[in-house]
């Protein structure tokens, strides 16, 4: 609805509530009102007809309900008021017009529309009318306005009940009766849907729609023909368009189309283009719908199931004519406004919807719906869920196409969740159709379902807390615990059990038949999986639900007893594996002995009553380590659901899986055990040990306190010489008894206590590992650990003496004495400082017993020698304990490194010094220290003095290399004369202190000092020539040079060139006679050989040079070319040998792989040094002739090499000139030789080129080498662009306007090059001739006859749809003949006609101006009449025929005498007439067919001596006006019944008789046939031959039969009846009816009805609009339902 209607709607509602209190209380002077209106509406005036007097007064009104007094009942619509406002613009006008349609479905026959144009109704015009004496012309007499009462609007209740009015968006109207609301009438608006303003507007036929051949007729006859039983079944490929008989279209629809259609001359089809027939067209979808309608709903208590079949009907199927398609779509359109789609009501009545409004539903939920239906469950309001459900007989598959034609959708998955929540669905469904509906949704939850509502929707059963079933919305079940036994097995099992943990769990289980369903659903998958992901219901196991019940229990002493209960059981029964009980124990809530329920623990203990913890410890040390301590509850039996549970079962099934354990299964705790730091008895000692065994056995890691409780608590009995006591284990010993004894006999200062194995017994030995793990010793070497570390503590109290020390000696002798090894007692003190030393205190392994071998040694090292006057010669006794305790009592290497003085103390070494460091260094096996001492020291001597080793060379005079060290004087050489010879035998040992002994270390050092001169640029002419010599030398001994080395003599800038810089040998050149020729265009670094420098000299060492890298030969030296060339400014100064050399150069670049440099490309492209034909050039501007090419160019066509400068052998060159640009390939050749077309002026040399570049099928690249050389002589011409070229003109019309190029004596071969390279058009196209058209209407000249036919003839073969567009755009002008001469003239088209009337054309040919458009004549084959007029009509050329308009002036009476009509109007012309209107085809009924001839029985005829004539105009664009008035023989004034004649003798010649026959049959035909003209010209063609034979009835009846015609009985008894029998006089005729002008109508006889025979009857649909000349209502059309006898 619009917003200007919503606003409409809105005030009438207003109007409503307001004035008349509806909706509100209600008024008591309403009554009153009513009837004073009622009074004065039929008051007010005298004649109903007055009311038309008020409309045109006071059009305040739009569509209105209007009574005639010959009629019971009929609507009127009306529009507008006296005081009306137009659009500027606008011309007012006022149009009445009566149609049998009921419009507003009152029951009216008839129905009377008033359209006005104005503006419309305003807010203030709609309250006047609903008031009295409220006019809102109040007040404007002034201006012109007369109505003023407000009342002259109610004058229409005089005729009719029910007034409408449809304006500016109001569609209301007025009730004759009180409103049932307030008890007003006559101004209470009602505000109506129905009919629509578009209905209303499309009544009438528009006057666009009128066209000259059906001017006086205005009333359509359309007829639809709907197949019935096995036609619907013949499908619509049958004709479907009937004009009175079939056409040849085929309409792809169902139902056959019958209207007074324009045909095309062959009658096959209908003028598509016409706007009578567009006119008609339009009227079928109002037909169609009206017919279709009826239909459907008219058979009351037809079923539902019945009506989809009728739905065939509908034009389904896309039509192969778009103005059918239009068609088409009208009615679909208008389909979607009609309520006319069978719904399902689930009721007894039948509910009808728009297509919008109706939605099909998913089958599956139709299985669904019906079997709910079924079980009782009630869907009366299935339609009140905002969309209506298409009936289910229809929402099939085999009508999915009527469905989609009418725009029927799937419903919206939203009402699926409204149908279900709005009944008792889910609760009243059998378990099995549940389940269904399930996975219904299920399927489609993820594409559809998701979005939609349903989530909100009571859809899931459960059983509450109460045991009821219920159901829970999809959102909430997704909130809380919903279940389902994933196992049948355990529905039963996990029920009873809910109802022990439901009220902690909050999980309610869905009822047990649901779960069964579940679970032996055929799509349980997807079911399944839709109920887990989507609904969130758990499908549990008996261990899924055991840790359900676990997280939930919290802190429910009780409950948690229970849950033990239930795992116990579930175990028992099996309904949960081994691992799963373990996992659900270890997790299990246990109650402990004060009735507290811990939820996490580490270990869980017995209860206390009876166990052994508590003997061995008393407290529970345990819990402070979150160890839980079993309650009571567990010992306790219990019975659940017939199950009976003892405490010994259960708490040993918590034993096995929870972990109730007691000592010695115990994990011990990590606390100090009381009872350890007092004495054990012998009982619980032996209770503790077997604890630790378990505990070892199971590997587990005693606590850390709990183990030194164990070790350091006073618990375990010793003995002490033979005293008992109680120590801790960690300072216990349990030795065997013969060792134990010995050693406390051998030790003078240290007591050992002993375990009292007395006390114990024999079982004690039992446990040496336990007692071992606890500290306890059992091992002499302990014992002998135990006494060092006791001396040792002396040691660090400083109170250890000098006899100390020797009681520690003797000790040792001791034990080596009685066999007992003193190895752990001498590692127990060998680690400490307890020796003195030289260097204070030591231990025994860093201490020396001094010898003469230690004298050199002491000069370089700081050695800790024993104190011999400390100790005394006593020491020496006991040199086998010192070594066995460590001291050195040998020389050693280590000690003499370990103890190096500085570095400060080792400079200016002796000889014997040094000698000893290498040995040192020869013999040590990381003598690192001291080598780096050494290395930074300056302590070796040279010939330069002292220096540090790595400033060193050991240079041994058999060397070879030696020659390198003298190069530059510089090298430090050890004094072999003070070291003597015996130094080279240590050259390994001089290395590592860095002394470089080797050539690799020589020439690494030779090749700094090189690099440093190299850098310095120093190295001169004393350096470079021993160099060479040395390295002359060492290649005669066949001595390699290092890489390093190598890399650097090649790669360091040491040699001086000419160019006065230094270079590396690889970028120097030593100059020779070879390189003479490239001199000239290079510059290269040849080395300087000047008396300044090398001199000549230099040359001795060319061998060597080379050998370093340095080019010696031209052959070899390609790259300094490459890098030196250097091109003279003045080309013709490069001589063809230096051009030669660059070849050469190439060819060794080309040779050796390396590639070409870009530079060096660049420079050679960048200058203009290659001598061609055409001057010097490029490379890349040349070519390089081939003597294959002499048969197709010349050298002198392009810029080839000059052969003559270079001489022959350039040839041979091909590839090297290739390198630099100079071009070879054949493509790039073309494209340069097209690039020098246009040096060129000889049509010898261009066709020369030409012919070259169509061999090798040249493609241009640039758009400039696309030109043409157009020859005007043999040296002369032009270069013209191809696109003002075309190949061939067979017509010759385009001599001036194209260069014709097959007119230059161009070879074939050439041409084709042209057309295929270069684009030139083979023949001129249609742009072309459009140009050539468009240059000869402006230069206004004429065409020649032979010009004319060429263009022509081109269109007629070039003519498409593509073409058409191009020729209606260009050609303005048309050709015309001018009759006065030869020539043709171009005219505007739309003032040139095609003469297809040759009466008329015959009339204008005389005109003074050519108006008719040029045909050839003679015809041509190619170019034909039919052809070329169809062409013209296209391009806008109109028929002299339907331009040309036929004027009939009056007729003046004064001239004319009357005539006896009997002379003329004879029997036989009528019996002829009767015999045609009596033509089965025609259908005309016998009173229709009396009634046309009676027209003609009731005409006066009259004479005249003078002539008549008639005008025929044309209109010209100009605003000219072409007229001719040709004579006209007869006249028939039909408004008069009078019958003009001019008088013409029989003698006057054949063709006077036949032009007055002419005009007589035509005068005739038209007179009786005016509501049929399509028939005019066959009976004009009969009376015209009657004529003739001057209507004698026997050469009547001879032409009847010749023309099968016949007149039946009751037209023979009509003639009878008016012509006497004996004389065939008139009879006198009584007429019915004003004498008015029109053409009378005989008194209409009384028929018979008919009996129908046959087959039963099949729905035709016919529309009708009827419209009679010289009236001015307009009839719309008005549809109505016929039976038509279906034929056999």
């Amino acid at each position: 609805m619009t917003s200007k209607k919503m606003a409409a709607r809105e005030h009438v509602d207003k109007i409503r509530r307001t004035k008349f209190s509806i909706g509100g209380e209600p008024n008591p002077l309403t009554e009153d009102l009513h009837q004073a209106v009622k009074n004065l509406s039929a008051e007010l005036y005298a004649k109903d007809v007055h009311f038309l007097m008020e409309l045109i007064q006071n059009l305040v009104f739009t569509l209105d309900a209007f009574r005639y007094e010959f009629l019971v009942s009929a609507s009127i619509f009306l529009s507008n008021a006296e005081d009306n406002e137009y659009p500027e613009g606008v011309d007012p006008s006022l149009e009445f017009v009566i149609t049998s349609k009921d419009i507003t479905s009152t029951g009216a026959p008839a129905t009377l529309l008033v359209f006005n144009n104005e503006k419309g109704f305003s807010d203030k015009n709609i309250e006047s009318i609903c008031s009295v004496g409220r006019s809102t012309k109040k007040g404007l007499r002034r201006r012109g306005y007369i109505g003023e009462k407000g009342i002259g609007f109610k004058s229409v209740f005089l005729i009719t009940a029910q007034p409408y009015i449809f304006s500016n968006g109001y569609q209301i109207k007025f009730n004759e009766k009180p409103c049932k609301q307030c008890n007003v009438g006559y101004i209470v608006p009602e505000w109506v849907d129905n009919p629509t303003l578009s209905a209303i507007q499309s009544v009438y036929v528009k006057p666009e729609h009128k066209v000259d051949v059906r001017m006086e007729v205005d009333e359509w006859v359309i007829t639809l023909a709907f197949p019935h039983g096995k036609r619907l079944n013949r499908g619509s490929s049958l004709p479907g368009i009937y004009s009175f008989l079939p056409t040849e279209t085929v309409t792809n629809f169902p139902f056959i189309m019958q209207a007074d259609f324009l045909l095309a001359s062959s009658r096959e089809n209908i003028l598509w283009d016409n706007k009578w027939n567009h006119g008609i067209l339009d009227c079928f979808p109002v037909a169609f719908i009206n017919a279709f309608t009826s239909l459907v709903k008219s058979i009351q208590n037809a079923p539902v199931s019945s009506l989809p079949n009728m739905f065939w009907f509908l034009p389904i199927n896309v039509s192969s004519h778009p103005k059918l398609n239009n068609v088409r779509d009208a009615i679909k359109e208008k389909l979607m406004n009609e309520t006319i789609v069978p719904c399902e009501s689930y009721t007894a009545q039948r509910l009808f919807r728009k297509p919008c409004e109706v939605r099909r539903l998913n089958p599956a939920f139709w299985s669904i719906l019906n079997k709910a239906r079924s079980q009782g469950v009630s869907f009366s309001n299935i339609s009140s869920h905002g969309t209506y459900l298409l009936a289910s007989s229809f929402d099939k598959s085999e009508y999915n196409v009527i469905l989609e034609f009418l725009g029927i959708k799937r419903l919206a998955y939203e009402w699926y969740a409204k149908c279900i929540g709005s009944s008792n669905f889910v609760m009243g469904l059998s378990e099995d159709v549940y389940i269904e509906l399930l996975v219904f949704i299920a399927e489609r939850w993820g594409s559809r379902f998701y979005k939609t509502n349903i989530k909100n929707t009571p859809i899931i059963k459960y059983v509450a807390i109460d045991d009821k079933v219920d159901i829970f919305k999809i959102n909430v079940v997704s909130g809380t615990n919903k279940l389902m036994a994933a196992n049948p097995d355990h529905i039963i099992w996990l029920m009873n059990w809910s109802t022990e943990f439901r009220c902690v769990t909050g999980a309610y289980f869905l009822p047990k038949a649901t779960q069964e369903a579940i679970l032996s659903c055929s799509k349980k998958p997807t079911l399944v999986k839709w109920l887990k992901e989507v609904v969130k219901i758990k499908f549990v196991s008996v261990f899924e639900y055991a840790e359900l019940v676990s997280r939930s229990l919290n802190y429910d002493h009780k409950l948690a007893v229970t849950y033990a209960h239930f795992l116990f059981n579930s175990s028992k029964k099996r309904y949960l594996w081994l691992h799963e009980v373990q996992k659900l124990c270890r997790d299990m809530p246990i109650v402990d002995n004060y009735g507290l329920v811990n939820l996490t623990r580490i270990g869980v203990l017995v209860p206390a009553n009876g166990s052994r913890w508590v003997e061995l410890i008393g407290s529970n040390p345990w819990r402070q380590h979150n160890y839980v301590e079993l309650g009571e509850d567990y010992t306790r039996s219990m019975t659940y659901f017939g199950d009976v549970t003892s405490g010994e079962e259960l708490v040993s099934f918590l034993g096995t899986f929870v972990g109730a354990s007691d000592v010695p299964h115990l994990s011990p705790p990590n606390a100090a055990i009381p009872t350890l730091f007092s004495p054990l008895t012998k009982r619980n000692t032996f209770l503790l040990l077997d604890w630790l065994r378990n505990l070892r056995t199971s590997g587990a890691i005693l606590p850390e306190r709990f183990l030194s409780s164990l070790k350091n608590g006073s618990w375990l009995k010793i003995s002490l010489r033979g005293s008992p006591g109680y120590r801790p284990p960690s300072e216990s010993f349990m030795l065997q008894s013969s060792i134990g004894n010995l050693v406390q006999n051998g030790s003078v200062l240290v007591d050992i206590p002993l375990v009292d194995e007395k006390f114990y017994g024999d079982e004690i030995n039992k446990y040496r590992e336990e007692l071992q793990t606890i500290g306890v010793r059992l091992h002499d070497i302990e014992a002998s650990q135990f006494i060092g570390k006791r001396l040792m503590s002396l040691a660090a109290s400083s109170k250890f003496t000098r006899e100390h020390v020797l009681s520690i000696l003797k000790f040792m002798e001791y034990l080596g004495t009685n066999c007992i090894s003193p190895a752990e007692f001498i590692e127990s003190i060998k680690g400490e400082r307890w020796l003195r030393t030289s260097r204070g205190y030591m231990t025994p392994w860093n201490s020396v017993l001094f010898s003469q071998e230690w004298n050199v040694a002491s000069q370089i090292s700081d050695i800790p020698f024993l104190d011999q006057d400390y100790y005394g010669k006593e020491i020496l006794d006991f040199k086998k304990e010192l070594g066995l305790l460590g001291v050195v009592l040998n020389f050693n290497y280590q000690l003499v490194l370990h103890n190096l003085k500085s570095s400060s103390s080792l400079t200016s070494l002796s000889s014997e010094a040094l000698l000893l460091i290498l040995r040192c260094i020869q013999n040590l096996q990381s003598p690192e220290k001291l080598v780096q001492t050494i290395k930074n020291t300056k302590c070796l001597k040279t010939n330069l003095g002292y220096k540090c080793p790595c400033e060193c060379f050991l240079l041994n005079p058999e060397y070879p290399w030696g020659c390198l060290l003298h190069v530059f004087g510089s090298f430090s050489i050890l004094d072999e004369q003070f070291y003597g010879r015996s130094i080279f035998s240590m050259s390994n040992q001089l290395k590592k202190i860095g002394v470089m002994v080797d050539f690799e270390d020589a020439c690494k050092e030779f090749t700094h000092t090189f690099k440093q001169h190299a850098s310095l640029s120093s190295i001169r002419k004393q350096h470079v020539l021993p160099f060479l010599q040395c390295y002359r030398k060492l290649k005669i001994s066949m001595v390699q040079f290092p890489l390093e080395l190598s890399n650097c003599i090649c790669h360091e800038k040491w040699l001086r060139t000419r160019l006065g810089d230094y270079r590396s040998p690889n970028e120097c050149v030593l100059f020779g006679a070879d390189w003479e020729p490239i001199t000239p265009i290079c510059l290269l670094p040849f080395i300087d050989d000047s008396i300044n420098f090398y001199g000549n000299e230099i040359h001795d060492y060319r061998v060597e040079l080379k050998g370093l890298g340095v080019v010696t030969d031209f052959k070899d030296g390609a790259k300094f070319v490459v890098d030196g060339l250097v091109l003279p400014q003045d080309s013709s100064s490069l001589t063809p040998a230096n051009v030669y050399a660059l070849l050469d150069t190439v060819n060794k670049l080309k040779e050796s792989g390396t590639g070409f440099p870009d530079k060096f490309l660049e420079k050679l492209s960048q200058k203009n040094w290659l001598k061609t034909h055409f001057g010097y050039r490029r490379p890349y501007e040349c070519l390089l002739y081939d003597s294959a090419q002499d048969s197709l160019l010349k050298r002198s066509d392009g810029p080839f090499l000059d052969e003559g400068f270079y001489g022959s052998l350039i040839g041979s060159y091909k590839n090297e000139l290739s390198i630099l640009g100079v071009i070879t390939d054949t493509n790039v050749e073309c494209q340069l030789l097209a690039g020098y077309l246009e040096c060129h002026s000889n049509f010898e040399t261009i066709g020369r080129i030409y012919n070259y570049l169509s061999t090798f099928k040249w493609e241009p690249v640039h758009e400039g080498n696309k030109r043409i050389w157009v020859p005007k002589g043999i040296h002369k011409g032009e270069w013209v662009m191809p696109q003002d070229c075309v190949l061939h003109d067979k017509s010759n019309l385009f001599g001036e306007q194209l260069y014709v190029l097959e007119n230059f004596k161009y070879e074939k071969k050439i041409l084709d090059l042209f057309a295929n390279t270069l684009n030139v058009k083979v023949h001129p196209s249609v742009e072309d001739y459009c140009k050539l058209w468009k240059i000869w209407e402006s230069s206004g000249h004429q065409i020649t006859h032979k010009e004319c036919c060429a263009f022509w003839e081109f269109v007629a073969q070039n003519w498409n749809p593509r073409t058409e567009v191009a020729f209606k755009n260009n050609l303005l002008k048309l050709p015309v003949s001018d009759c006065n001469s030869d020539g043709i003239f171009l005219s505007d088209k739309h003032d040139v006609f095609i003469g297809d009337d040759l009466f008329l054309t015959d009339l204008f040919q005389s005109c003074s101006r050519p108006i008719f458009v040029w045909f050839p004549q003679p015809s041509l084959k190619c170019l034909t009449r039919a052809k070329l007029a169809d062409i013209y009509t296209k391009l806008g050329v109109r028929t002299l025929s339907e331009s040309a308009q036929k004027n009939i002036s009056d007729v003046d009476h004064a001239g004319f005498k009357p005539v006896n009509s009997r002379k003329i109007l004879k029997k036989g012309l009528f019996k002829l007439i009767l015999a045609f209107l009596a033509d089965p085809n025609l259908k005309i009924e016998p009173n229709k067919r009396h009634e046309a001839v009676s027209r003609v029985l009731a005409i006066e005829a009259f004479d005249t001596p003078t002539k008549m004539t008639v005008r025929y105009s044309l209109s010209l664009s100009s605003g000219e006006v072409v007229d001719v008035e040709p004579r006209r023989m007869i006249r028939w004034d039909k408004h008069h019944s009078k019958l003009f004649m001019q008088k013409m003798k029989r003698s006057s010649g054949h063709k006077n008789v036949m032009e007055y026959a002419f005009h007589f049959a035509e005068e005739i035909a038209e007179g009786v046939l005016w509501e049929n003209e399509e028939l005019v010209p066959d009976l004009s063609e009969l009376i015209r031959l009657g004529y003739l034979v001057e209507f004698e009835e026997e050469e009547v009846e001879f032409l009847m039969k010749m023309k099968n015609l016949q007149i039946f009985v009751e037209d023979q008894v009509y003639l009878s009846s008016t012509f006497s029998s004996s004389k065939g006089n008139l009879q006198e005729m009584s007429w019915v009816g004003p004498s008015s002008g029109h053409p009378p109508t005989p008194r209409p006889k009384k028929r018979r009805g008919h009996n129908l025979v046959g087959p039963p009857p099949s729905y035709e649909l016919r529309s009708t609009k009827r419209r009679r000349k010289g009236r001015d209502t307009k009839s719309p059309l008005s549809n109505q339902l016929h039976l038509k006898q279906e034929e056999a």
